[in-house]
């Protein structure tokens, strides 16, 4: 059975028309499932680190993900046996120190990790709505503290967020974020994070977790291609934040005030 259920319009755009559809989507919010979730998890993984992904060991932390059947949320649109479009949990790097995937994470973020520190997993699919996000972090607050109530090993101390970022020259910037904040305003979704310099975030939720973040740090991707002047696409990074475990409760609150379910 399905934790919860919500329904969301999503509007869909063309490059070649102006005329907005909208599609009725029915999401469903379940535990990670070890028999089906696996490689669609890896894929979120390697989404969110991008060129990185391959100095992390992937197919260790998609199955440390989905052994711990406590703490954890996907969303899906057709049943518990279909894919997750989206996947928030949070792994204790203290406790599993010693797993292959999260040395390689510690390796790749941190120096030194000495108090229990919860690793916060998020990404989802390119068009998944930031609506879904207030949910899936209200459960995740709700079963971390009754994991704990339960003896389990989830007392943390601090959060740390990794999400993903992309830089733009400032006159394209500039450009950028006018063109994007009247096309928003006319879909009625949120205007992408300019967190300053260019750089932007790809998760709209950033902006919340940022105001409440102790530190935050962006970072250029260590295994990124050479860009030269002529280069196509985004230049993609990545950003590091860091929350004190009182700040939970209040980034749930932000979360669902910042980004209410739409009415049908």
């Amino acid at each position: 059975m399905p934790k919860r259920k919500q329904e969301n319009n999503e509007e869909e755009g063309s490059s070649e028309t102006e005329t907005l559809g909208r599609i009725q989507v029915d999401f469903e919010f379940f535990d990670p499932n070890p028999d089906v979730d696996f490689i669609a998890l890896k894929r979120l993984i390697a989404q969110l680190f991008q060129a990185d992904a391959n100095l992390l060991d992937t197919h260790e932390l998609a199955q440390l993900i989905l052994s711990q059947p406590l703490v954890g949320t996907t969303v899906k649109t057709d049943g518990r046996e279909s894919d997750p479009y989206a996947c928030l949990t949070v792994l204790n790097m203290h406790v599993h120190k010693d797993n292959p995937s999260i040395k390689a994470i510690t390796e790749y973020i941190l120096s030194n990790a000495s108090s229990h520190l919860g690793f916060v997993f998020s990404e989802r699919l390119v068009n998944m709505p930031v609506e879904v996000i207030p949910h899936m972090y209200r459960m995740l607050a709700d079963e971390i503290q009754w994991a704990c109530d339960d003896g389990e090993p989830y007392h943390f101390s601090h959060f740390l967020v990794v999400s993903r970022t992309y830089t733009l020259p400032n006159d394209e910037a500039e450009a950028g974020l006018t063109s994007s904040q009247q096309q928003k305003r006319r879909k009625g979704a949120p205007t992408p994070y300019n967190a300053g310099g260019g750089v932007f975030t790809f998760h709209h939720e950033d902006q919340c977790i940022q105001e409440l973040a102790s530190h935050s740090l962006d970072y250029s991707l260590s295994n990124a291609l050479p860009r030269e002047k002529e280069s196509f696409g985004l230049e993609q990074g990545g950003r590091i934040m860091l929350l004190t475990v009182d700040q939970l409760p209040q980034l749930v609150l932000n979360l669902a005030a910042t980004f209410p379910q739409s009415s049908p």
